[in-house]
């Protein structure tokens, strides 16, 4: 049985098209991922918004599965895969912890930017657990998240450090979108290296790299990008 997180739906339907007005780069490091991937390759792009790393990988590879809680976002990705004549793609509407595909479907997955919007670390285990039952032995997966030392927001969590007083994780925070006079509260929760880590190892994964990326900060790394994969054995 799959479900939908009806708030986090509700959340990125309402940010759709403000935020692909604002999504329109990609990121090396997806872009070097998806060049190395064989042509052949069945892709999923786990949390894919608004595609913009999913058309490229569209380009590239024999067949996308985009997979997004967003219904709205998803519109978006179809509109322009059918401007740029691409068919090579199928969208599923799905929560990221409940993957409506097949066992060991597909040969490597790209989960970026969107596992740490999900709330509760057994949550965030469960969809990783999902990214590897999905993928086929030997496959290998690109995951990032957001770090929680950047310097955006290391003031607000060195002062919760010291002074914590509520029951959320630590890591747990609410991100607004303000764009297109919108405040909508998006869920977050960054990661340290050590976590982020951790959540890899205890999904499964055999983790191949995990490095530091700054986008933003001068001083700490804003991302973390993993590599990991699916051993012979599971």
């Amino acid at each position: 049985m799959y479900y939908l997180n009806m708030d986090s739906e509700k959340t990125w339907d309402t940010i759709a098209e403000s935020f692909d007005q604002t999504r329109h780069r990609t990121w090396k490091e997806c872009i070097d991922f998806i060049e190395k991937l064989p042509k052949e390759s069945i892709v999923a792009d786990v949390g894919c918004g608004n595609g913009r790393h999913l058309i490229p990988c569209a380009k590239k590879c024999k067949k996308v599965i985009g997979i997004d809680v967003s219904k709205k976002l998803l519109n978006i990705v179809k509109k322009k895969a059918n401007a740029e004549k691409i068919k090579n793609v199928t969208l599923i509407h799905a929560d990221a912890a409940s993957i409506p595909i097949d066992n060991e479907s597909v040969d490597a997955a790209i989960y970026i930017a969107a596992l740490h919007n999900i709330k509760g670390k057994n949550n965030r285990i469960k969809s990783l657990k999902e990214v590897k039952r999905i993928l086929k032995k030997n496959g290998v997966a690109q995951i990032s998240v957001w770090s929680r030392w950047q310097d955006r927001y290391r003031k607000h969590f060195l002062k919760k450090w010291f002074i914590k007083k509520d029951s959320s994780e630590f890591g747990d925070i609410d991100i607004y979108w303000r764009q297109n006079g919108l405040n909508i509260p998006r869920f977050y929760h960054l990661y340290d290296k050590k976590e982020f880590q951790g959540d890899l190892v205890e999904a499964g994964f055999k983790i191949v790299e995990i490095k530091d990326v700054k986008m933003h900060s001068k001083r700490h790394a804003d991302n973390y990008f993993a590599i990991v994969s699916k051993s012979l054995n599971d």
